[in-house]
């Protein structure tokens, strides 16, 4: 799948997850390549209301040679640049490709929620997106990843024998054709061999 010429270019990656998958982000962003022509976006559950709301986008930066940054209401997405959603936002994705912030209630106790986010860059992307879901305790990126396939989109979740908290994966399993299920440890393989190296 992941060489198949007739899938139509990728032009951005959300990946959502909750307890146990910054772990595996922060493991995963040293082997992504650099140079890939897409733009990522994290949606991780995390408590609102810390004085350092900055400390994730800092400790993800160390990481990865991409511009990390937290996402901002109106800001245009641009490739080569790792998105943060901001704690205690929803975020959304607008038809010319900007960001919206959003403070409606909670979704599967989750705010931001992967839900909401997936079926707003689904709706956006169709078959330019995908969806990779990791770690959790709960059911929130499921209905998400769903609208992601049904839009034409790529659906990837973390193996869940190979998550510390299994069941947000399983749930996506469970729910929805997933198009592939990855251990952790390749996940960041698989984003780069979705994007051939250029001459």
């Amino acid at each position: 799948m992941a060489k198949n010429i007739l899938m139509p270019a990728i032009e951005l990656i959300v990946i959502g997850g909750s307890a146990g998958s910054l772990d595996v982000i922060l493991k995963q962003l040293p082997a992504l390549r650099d140079n890939l022509p897409v733009a990522i976006l994290l949606v991780l559950h995390r408590k609102a209301g810390s004085s350092n709301e900055d400390i994730l986008v800092d400790l993800l930066s160390t990481k990865t040679s991409w511009k990390v940054r937290e996402a901002e209401e109106k800001e245009m997405i641009t490739q080569g640049t790792i998105y943060v959603a901001p704690a205690d936002y929803h975020l959304l994705l607008e038809s010319d490709q900007s960001f919206s912030l959003d403070v409606s209630e909670k979704v599967n106790y989750s705010r931001p929620s992967i839900d909401i986010t997936l079926e707003s860059a689904a709706e956006v992307y169709g078959a330019r997106l995908l969806a990779i879901l990791l770690s959790g305790a709960n059911a929130d990126g499921a209905e998400g990843m769903q609208a992601v396939k049904t839009a034409g989109g790529l659906c990837v979740v973390q193996d869940p024998a190979s998550a510390e908290v299994g069941y947000m994966p399983q749930q996506a399993i469970d729910q929805v054709m997933v198009d592939k299920i990855v251990p952790a440890d390749h996940l960041a393989a698989f984003i780069n061999e979705l994007f051939p190296e250029q001459d």
